[in-house]
């Protein structure tokens, strides 16, 4: 796929990786539509379109996406809300299925945004390395994560020819950590020790990667890993 002139609709599309996403796709020509529950926090960003809605609300999701087709690339890093950290069985349940609103945020994306791809459409979701190694403390994110790698394989052979592909970020240096200077380069150094690369991932890279996906046009039903080593270490 040549992006240039094409729609591109990115959901959580105004921080992290998706803004990221946004960014590269505006730059190769792209029309970009970024959409998150808080579009105003990122200000103005040259070259991409703002709109809000909220990834678990489906029937605000399906009037954004009708009025926006026809699309080209749907990208989603939404995560839906809060994801729960901690051992399993010391975990509030409700936090542990709330963490799983990311996968029924990506499910509302697939269903009401496939009928409004082109034929040569490709949509690209974000999930992460805990997906398939996963560490202590990250049962509900490998859960979620395994969930929507194995969304991606089932649904890409029904929805052929519109291509559907994963990225799964490892450790990435995003604006979801608090963390400043120090203490900031401190955190990720030692969460990352360990790795086969020993230093935090960027936004860009995970761009990067979903770029790969979109722009060709073999790859459908599968999942690129982005996170340094993560599962070899």
């Amino acid at each position: 796929m040549d992006i240039a002139g094409k729609k591109a609709v990115v959901f959580g599309g105004t921080s992290g990786i998706g803004l990221a996403t946004c960014r590269r796709l505006a730059a190769g020509g792209a029309e970009v539509i970024a959409v998150s529950r808080n579009p105003e926090r990122a200000g103005a960003l040259p070259g991409i379109a703002l709109r809000r809605c909220d990834v678990r609300d489906e029937a605000a999701l399906a009037a954004l996406l009708a009025e926006l087709a026809p699309i080209d690339i749907l990208v989603s890093a939404a995560t839906g809300g809060d994801r729960a950290i901690g051992p399993f069985l010391e975990m509030e349940m409700d936090g542990f299925r709330a963490s799983f609103d990311k996968l029924w945020g990506y499910a509302n994306v697939v269903r009401h945004g496939a009928a409004h791809l082109s034929g040569i459409g490709s949509i690209v979701l974000v999930s992460g390395a805990p997906a398939r190694r996963t560490k202590p403390g990250q049962v509900a994110l490998g859960a979620v994560g395994g969930a929507v790698e194995q969304f991606v394989r089932a649904v890409a052979a029904e929805i052929a020819p519109i291509r559907l592909n994963a990225v799964s970020p490892g450790m990435i240096d995003t604006p979801m950590s608090p963390l400043e200077g120090a203490a900031r380069e401190a955190f990720y150094r030692e969460l990352t020790a360990g790795h086969l690369i020993p230093r935090a991932g960027t936004a860009d890279e995970c761009a990067q990667a979903i770029q790969f996906l979109i722009e060709n046009d073999f790859v459908t039903g599968t999942t690129v890993d982005v996170d340094g080593g993560w599962l070899h270490a």
